[in-house]
C-alpha cells in the first residue's frame, strides 16, 4: 500500500496581521509546519496554532527560518553554517516548548522558504540544519526536498527524514522549484494539484515547467497555508489520494516511511 502525509506550512500570522486559512485547512492535513516567529508567527499564534494541531490529531513540526520578518523568509541571506544551526536550534527550542505546554510531541522540522532552498543547493548549510536538529532531539523526522543536499545531510545525521515534494508548485528539470518570481512558480487548478499528487505518490514521476517527466519521491506532500487556493487545493488533494486507495497520514518519530 502506498502512504503519504499531507503537511501544510501555517501558524503565520503576526500581531494583528491575519494570514492563512489554518482552521478550514486543519481537518484536510495530517502534519503542521509551524512557524517559529522569524519569518511569520509569534508566541501567542504559536501556542494558539500548537493547540488547534493537537485538538485535530495533526502532527506538530518547527518551520524554522532566516531572521526575515519583512520578507517573510523567502529573501536570500549571507549565513554562515554555525548561524544556520543556531537559527534552527533556537527556534525549534521555541516551539518544543509550546508543544510540551500542550501535551503534545514534537514530530519534525522543516525550514522554510530561502532557508530551505538555500540548504536543498547548498551542503554546508543542510550538514547545520540536520545537526541542529539531531542535538535538540535526534528522533525528530527531517522534511526536506526531494534528491536534495538536505535529505543525504539529514541520513547522514542519523536522522530519519521525509523526502518532500509539493502539491502547489511547479519543477524545473533538475527538480528544484520553479523560483517564485516567475509566472509559472504555483499550480493553482485543483484538479491539476490533485492529479499530479496522486501521480507523484504512486509512479514517483512529476511533468517539469519544461514538459519532461522527472523522478520523485513523495513521502509528505505540502500545500502551503497562505496561497489564495489553499483550502480548495489541500480539500481535493487529500480527496483524491484517498480515492486511489493511497493511506494518508503522519511520518512516524524514529521510523522509516514505507
Amino acid at each position: 500500500m502506498h502512504r503519504v502525509d499531507l503537511n501544510c506550512d501555517m501558524g503565520e500570522s503576526f500581531g494583528a496581521y491575519r494570514l492563512g486559512a489554518d482552521e478550514e485547512i486543519l481537518p484536510y492535513i495530517t502534519s503542521a509546519n509551524i512557524a517559529c516567529g522569524f519569518h511569520a508567527g509569534d508566541p501567542a499564534v504559536m501556542r494558539r496554532t500548537v493547540t488547534s494541531a493537537a485538538a485535530h490529531g495533526v502532527a506538530v513540526g518547527a518551520h524554522p527560518s532566516l531572521p526575515d520578518l519583512a520578507g517573510f523568509g523567502r529573501r536570500t541571506m549571507d549565513v554562515t553554517p554555525d548561524d544556520v544551526y543556531e537559527l534552527v536550534v533556537y527556534q525549534v527550542g521555541a516551539l518544543i516548548g509550546f508543544a510540551h505546554a500542550a501535551g503534545v510531541a514534537l514530530r519534525h522540522v522543516k525550514a522554510h522558504g530561502a532557508l530551505y532552498n538555500m540548504a536543498a543547493a547548498q551542503p554546508a548549510l543542510a550538514e547545520a540544519i540536520a545537526r541542529a536538529v539531531r542535538d535538540v532531539d535526534r528522533e525528530l523526522v527531517l522534511y526536506a526536498l526531494a534528491g536534495s543536499h538536505l535529505v543525504t545531510a539529514g541520513e547522514a545525521a542519523g536522522l530519519v527524514t521525509a523526502s518532500e515534494a509539493f502539491g502547489d508548485r511547479n519543477y524545473m528539470r533538475d527538480g528544484s522549484l520553479v523560483p517564485r518570481r516567475r509566472a509559472d512558480a504555483m499550480v493553482g487548478d485543483a484538479r491539476e494539484a490533485a492529479q499530479r499528487a496522486v501521480r507523484m505518490v504512486r509512479e514517483g514521476r512529476v511533468r517539469s515547467v519544461d514538459g519532461e517527466d522527472i523522478a520523485i519521491r513523495a513521502d509528505t506532500i505540502c500545500i502551503h497555508g497562505d496561497g489564495p487556493h489553499a483550502v480548495e487545493l489541500v480539500r481535493a488533494l487529500r480527496s483524491a489520494l484517498e480515492a486511489e486507495g493511497i493511506d494518508v497520514g503522519p511520518v512516524k518519530r524514529g521510523a522509516t516511511t514505507s
